[in-house]
């Protein structure tokens, strides 16, 4: 039998170094390449007029008003960026988060605004969530202590048809609800949806729920979001939400579940988006604000990690400036 080596083209011969000699050859033979149209830009949009307020523990992000997002949308398509990601901090909160589905909801006139200065060139993605319009910050209804599950399934379908109904062009249910695809599947046939199917409790996420406003008032969410330990879960969760309909998957956070962004991909033909969440870019930031990391380095190391590993779409606060990043090599 022949070798594995020589089967592979590894002969004794093999210098890999040769390949490695400049930086002309370096790019040929690159396996995994990065482009900025396989990148979204997550947006958090807040009340008022003229608002760009600085998220602290997210150097470089804002809450911005929606009159801001037009100049956004333009930085974003000039740089190659095609998709943003929209999170909404409405005025008001209730216990069931009617926000969520207000057709004049922040996040409904936003889409409504991106639409109107972007036309069709941007792809919008709204999150389906309750967690940032709830007095209690938790991702559905709640009952003593607990999430009702099949009680948030048909406030997540009004809240994707709200937004659909303003002009998103995917919706992303993120409350890891059992069957939450299905009941946005059946609401909304013609969708395309971007299913969060593997969502752990992570660490990760201190930043975003700062920025978001969205931490829960009491308790955790242990009980609807995944153990970060378990992987076979994980692909249950994946298989799950592709057989009712999804027509992709998220894993996040991506950096700490690399190894579940490239079992998902071996299992499923759909494309496969990976996050790269708050305190993964905060942690960067902060690292690199330290000097202890060359942050356009480190953020492009990320970012290709998370290509390796299988993902064709990532979410990354890193968009903008990776996307510039990626023009200059190119240069």
């Amino acid at each position: 039998m022949t070798p594995l080596t020589e089967r592979r083209g590894t002969a004794p011969g093999y210098g890999g170094r040769r390949l490695r000699r400049s930086p002309a050859l370096r790019r040929l033979v690159r396996e995994t390449r990065l482009d900025p149209s396989m990148l979204v830009a997550p947006i958090f949009v807040r009340p008022g007029r003229g608002v760009r307020e600085e998220i602290a523990s997210m150097p470089g992000q804002n809450r911005l008003s929606i009159d801001q997002l037009p100049e956004t949308a333009e930085r974003l398509l000039d740089s190659g960026v095609g998709s943003v990601l929209l999170f909404g901090l409405p005025e008001s909160k209730d216990a069931d988060g009617s926000g969520a589905w207000d057709g004049r909801g922040i996040v409904q006139e936003a889409i409504r605004e991106l639409r109107r200065s972007a036309g069709d060139v941007l792809a919008i993605v709204a999150d389906v969530c309750l967690c940032e319009y709830t007095s209690h910050g938790h991702c559905g209804v709640v009952r003593g202590t607990s999430v009702d599950n099949d009680a948030t399934l048909p406030l997540l379908a009004r809240t994707a048809r709200s937004l659909v109904e303003a002009g998103a062009d995917v919706v992303a249910p993120s409350a890891m609800m059992d069957r939450q695809v299905a009941a946005i599947r059946e609401s909304l046939p013609d969708t395309p949806v971007l299913a969060y199917a593997a969502k752990h409790a992570s660490a990760f996420y201190g930043p975003f729920r700062e920025a978001a406003d969205s931490a829960p008032a009491f308790g955790d969410r242990r009980d609807y979001q995944m153990d970060p330990a378990n992987a076979r879960e994980a692909m249950a969760e994946v298989l799950a939400d592709v057989e009712e309909g999804a027509d992709m998957i998220l894993v996040k956070p991506a950096l700490p579940a690399l190894d579940l962004v490239a079992a998902a991909r071996a299992i499923t033909n759909v494309p496969i988006a990976a996050y790269q969440v708050s305190g993964e870019y905060a942690a960067i930031c902060a690292a690199a604000e330290r000097g202890w990391l060359d942050r356009r380095a480190a953020a492009l190391e990320s970012l290709t990690a998370i290509a390796r590993a299988g993902a064709g779409i990532i979410v990354t606060y890193f968009a903008l400036e990776a996307a510039g990043w990626l023009r200059e090599e190119r240069r």
